[in-house]
Order: C-alpha cells, then structure tokens, then sequence
C-alpha cells in the first residue's frame, strides 16, 4: 500500500472515530488536556499499526472498537506514568441535536442538573466500571467489542456493567442536600 493510499483508508476509517476516541480518553484520565495528548499518541500509533488492521470501510464499528483499545491502552500507559498528577476538569456539556425540538428554560435547567449529576456519578466509579459503562453507553459498542476492546472475557464486560449500573443507581438514588451555584443568590 502507498502512503497516500494508507494516508487515505486511515482518513476514511479511523479518522471518523476521534470524537469517540477523545470522549474514552478524558472519561479514564479525567483531564481535557490529558485526553487531547493520549489521543494525539493514540493516532499516532494507530496509523504506526494500520498495515495490520484487518477491517474494512463496509464495517465501521470495527474500526471504532480497534482505535478504542488503542486509546484504552495509551491512557493506561499515561495513567500509570502520570500516577500522582491527579488534575480534573469539568466536562463541556454535550452538543444538542439541531433537529429536536428546544426545550424550554426549565427542562434546560433540569437536563443540565440530571447530566452533571450523572458525570459526578460516573467519575465516582472504580475505573473498570467507568470504562465498560463509558463503552458501551456513550460509544455504543457491543458486549463482544468492549471486550476485546478492554482484554477481559465477555462474561467480566457483562459482571462490570451490572455491577457498574448498580453502583450508579445507588449513587443517583441518595438524597443530596441542594447546594445552589455560586453567584446564584436570591433577590
């Protein structure tokens, strides 16, 4: 293969897949510049490693779950190397989809509340569990691609992801005091 015909199958194939890519990464290492570095490796090895990529453009979902243990891998490189720099930043709210409908002023307020609730759920959970829930709720990937995804039997994706969904349904469900944001008082 020429390189501008692997240049051009990389675009086409794993290129398509980064945002999925850059949301894995800032889920594990918790940081928005820790994710845009380990994703910038990640590509990196990955187009290194496209000659022994065995899928093709007729199966995408392929290509997100290779590119996904790739950027799995490099952010268990950089969380081992990066063990003490324990830096964490909030998360951007998710972009709407134009075509639905817009919610009014107080569904705008109790979806944010819902989604920063879920995010400070989520980053409670054990780093295993995160990881299956973040693959296979946000990324959309099967039980059989998270597995070889993450290098663990499918019966341990299955135990992760019940025991994940547990362990945020307890934490979603406990009664917390409301706390208003700064700069939110009353007149």
């Amino acid at each position: 293969m020429t390189p501008q015909e692997k240049l051009r199958r990389f675009e086409e194939q794993i290129s398509p897949h980064l945002k999925s890519a850059y949301n894995l990464a800032k889920w594990l290492t918790r940081s928005h510049a820790d994710a845009e570095d380990v994703v910038q490796d990640a590509f990196l090895r990955a187009f290194s490693a496209f000659e022994s990529y065995r899928g093709d453009s007729s199966q995408p979902q392929n290509a997100k779950a290779w590119l996904l243990a790739i950027v799995r891998n490099t952010s268990m490189t950089f969380l081992k190397r990066h063990r003490n720099a324990g830096a964490t930043l909030g998360f951007d709210d998710a972009l709407d989809d134009p075509r639905e409908r817009s919610p009014d002023p107080e569904e705008i307020l109790l979806i944010s509340c819902d989604r920063e609730e879920v995010r400070q759920a989520l980053e409670q959970l054990p780093l295993d569990f995160r990881e299956a829930i973040v693959l296979r709720e946000m990324e959309g990937l099967s039980y059989r691609e998270i597995s070889a995804t993450i290098g663990v039997p499918l019966g341990t994706v299955m135990s992760r992801l019940s025991r994940g969904r547990d362990w945020l349904r307890r934490i979603l469900s406990t009664p917390r005091p409301f706390k208003p944001k700064e700069g939110a008082g009353l007149r």
